[in-house]
């Protein structure tokens, strides 16, 4: 079952110039959304350079990413679920509140 939070490295996609193939990403949909039959689920992307923004959630270690990372609210995308493949970790409650945080920000929601 996919939850809101976890981080997935995606399966590579069909189309091999798809610019989400092979990238790092957290589930941002929401529970009932993960939970249901439909196929889809949106994600952010996580990178390894960071702009500074205040749509950023830096990762790191300590949340199971091999290296220092960010997540990147401004940078949302509906994937399909069968492609969310390799789990490497759920955020804590605290990151997930950043994430919550960053995708306020992101989304004009403040």
């Amino acid at each position: 079952m996919i939850r809101r939070g976890e981080i997935y490295l995606l399966a590579p996609a069909p189309d091999p110039g798809d610019p989400k193939s092979r990238r790092a990403c957290v589930v941002v949909s929401r529970k009932t959304l993960c939970e249901s039959s439909f196929g889809k689920v949106v994600v952010a992307a996580i990178h390894t350079d960071a702009d500074g923004l205040s749509t950023e959630v830096a990762l790191g270690v300590d949340e199971g990413m091999k290296w220092s990372c960010v997540i990147k609210a401004d940078q949302l995308f509906l994937i399909e679920k069968a492609r969310l493949t390799n789990f490497v970790a759920g955020l804590r409650a605290p990151k997930l509140k950043a994430l919550n945080h960053a995708l306020s920000i992101a989304l004009d929601l403040v």
